[in-house]
């Protein structure tokens, strides 16, 4: 009898050893504290506490040592009857096939507010499995987007009329695109088409975005409607963004390089020359996702690395015109690109590029040596150790030598110089290195060349021009959003990459064309200018007018003679544009 009744005792005793809930296990902490005289620690680690929160419990407890711990039952009904209603109400909206945003819309019409959460909750409570998605036809009535045409060609109205666009600006480069054979450079390049879209409408319908300054692709969807873009790309609608990322990756890799010769071939036409000296970078284009495919680079505007990925740009230093880029590159692979780029311009020109400017970390010491086999300048910057510094500190003054430099600030206008000819591993011969301190800089400056007989102001004046290829990049990431690789469209970084040189190109001439100091401007001011400026177009039997409003900057395109433009364009029906201003 002894042994059941003490079975029984043991069997209810773990519902006050073991509490259920945070109130029952307080108490019977502080019982044992106070009661018991249990250590804090112990108490903290029977009842699952650290030691700090349960120090903080018992503080709490004796600033109020009256508090209830066993409440009296509440009166009266458990739930609010108004909440009572409010859950009916949202069982009998889901009843007629309306989804929790449905819902949560139709109960703030009727002076309700509930979250589409709290709404998912509660049909999760009453058994209501989530809807099938549902046609629009079968969603509630309510306002929404207008839905615009399918993109196609044959569907392309040149009859008559009159409209106004957004996308003025965009005929000024109509004439550019009209004087080159752009449909025979995306067929000898070996562009996918249909005969909805060929290949040039649809090469031309990114181009518009990406002159435009579009920071994703997704943002065509809020153009769609406008009749002056897709009349720019020849189609009776731009193609919406599912076409978009579809097209970017039906294009073959290996058409990138052909598309390159041939435009810089066909824009060179239009007056864009060809230079001889070269500023070569890497850049890296961060990408924010999960593959695992994806290295890591370093990103010089975050001082760390990062995935991301790698692209080769080649600038020319006369024209400031991205003339070769390349994002197909792997840590492997990097510091041959140099060596792709001179086989590039060599098929291109028939001949070697005169003179390549770079950073140290572009390159090897081995291709240095090609370089130089090959007849080809150089000037790189070469990389400082350590050891190199603490030699180059203990040179005694004598040997530094004074030199004057024009175009800088007069407190780095006659930096010092050391001039020596040095060999290195894998280099054969010598090889010309200047040591520049008093520059701005913490450290001296080395610098590597195999031009040894060229006065040491002009090279040093040379590499400096090379901080026009950083400008310029950010330049391209700034307005032509080489960065924007998040994005609801997909897009192929090579083509994404290649369509920037083009655009690039294009403002160039523009520029070179204007003059008045818009050579050296940045795209942005000239897009602000000169580009983002509305039109009315007229259609007529002949002729396809635009008409730009009245603007400040009208005079300068007037003076460029844009308003003599008198040209057909082959994708409109042989039609001539004319521009008016004013």
């Amino acid at each position: 009898m002894f042994n059941s009744s003490s079975k029984k005792i043991t069997n209810i005793a773990h519902i006050f050893l073991e509490p259920s809930n945070s109130t029952h296990r307080q108490y019977e902490a502080l019982r044992a504290y106070f009661v018991e005289g249990l250590p804090s620690k112990e108490v903290a680690k029977r009842f699952g506490y650290t030691d700090g929160s349960f120090r903080v419990l018992v503080h709490q407890f004796r600033q109020n040592p009256h508090r209830q711990f066993f409440l009296p039952p509440a009166k009266g009904p458990h739930k609010a009857p108004k909440k009572d209603k409010l859950r009916e109400r949202v069982i009998a909206l889901r009843k007629e096939n309306l989804s929790i945003y449905d819902i949560s819309r139709a109960l703030a019409k009727e002076g309700h507010t509930m979250s589409p959460v709290s709404i998912s909750l509660v049909l999760k409570e009453e058994g209501f499995a989530r809807l099938p998605r549902r046609r629009d036809e079968e969603r509630p009535a309510s306002p929404r987007p207008t839905k615009a045409a399918v993109a196609d060609l044959r569907q392309l109205d040149l009859r008559p009329r009159k409209f106004r666009t957004k996308f003025g600006g965009l005929f000024l480069f109509v004439p550019y695109l009209a004087s080159i054979p752009f449909e025979q450079i995306l067929k000898k390049a070996r562009f996918p088409g249909s005969k909805m879209i060929p290949a040039a409408h649809a090469v031309r319908s990114l181009l518009a975005l990406k002159l435009f300054g579009s920071a994703r692709h997704s943002h065509v969807m809020s153009y769609v409607l406008d009749e002056g873009l897709a009349l720019f790309a020849g189609l009776n609608v731009i193609p919406k963004r599912a076409f978009l990322t579809e097209y970017s990756c039906r294009i073959d890799p290996r058409c990138y390089p052909k598309l390159m010769q041939l435009w810089f071939n066909a824009v060179g036409t239009l007056g864009i020359e060809r230079g001889t000296s070269f500023d070569l970078d890497f850049h890296t284009i961060p990408f924010h996702g999960e593959d695992a495919l994806v290295e890591k680079h370093y990103v010089s505007k975050r001082s760390r690395r990062q995935k991301g990925i790698l692209a080769f740009l080649a600038q020319d230093a006369t024209t400031r015109v991205f003339c070769y880029a390349n994002a197909d590159l792997r840590k492997e692979t990097q510091n041959n690109e140099i060596l792709q780029f001179i086989e590039f311009w060599k098929q291109r020109t028939g001949s070697l590029p005169e003179e390549l400017i770079f950073d140290s970390k572009l390159t090897t010491y081995q291709n240095l040596n090609k370089l130089n086999q090959w007849g080809i300048a150089f000037i790189t910057l070469r990389r400082r150790s350590r050891k190199m510094l603490d030699k180059i500190s203990n040179e005694p003054i004598s040997a530094w030598g004074r030199i004057e430099l024009e175009g800088v600030s007069r407190i780095y206008r006659n930096p010092r110089i050391l001039d020596r000819r040095i060999t290195l591993r894998h280099y054969q011969g010598p090889i010309r290195q200047l040591i520049i301190a008093d520059l701005g800089h913490d450290e001296p400056t080395f610098l590597l060349t195999n031009q040894l007989t060229r006065s040491a102001p002009k090279l040093i004046k040379r590499y400096a021009q090379r901080m026009i290829i950083e400008n310029n990049i950010q330049d391209g990431i700034d307005f032509f959003h080489m960065d924007a690789l998040s994005s609801a469209v997909a897009m192929k970084v090579n083509l994404d990459l290649q369509l920037t040189l083009m655009a690039s190109s294009l403002y160039r001439l523009l520029s070179s064309r204007i003059g008045n100091g818009y050579q050296d401007a940045k795209s942005r001011k000239i897009f602000r200018d000169l580009i983002d400026a509305s039109a009315k177009v007229i259609i007529t039997e002949e002729e396809i007018l635009v008409r730009f409003q009245k603007r400040a900057h009208n005079p300068l395109l007037i003076a460029a003679d844009f308003d003599k433009v008198d040209i057909p364009i082959p994708w409109l029906g042989g039609k001539r544009l004319c521009l008016i201003f004013g």
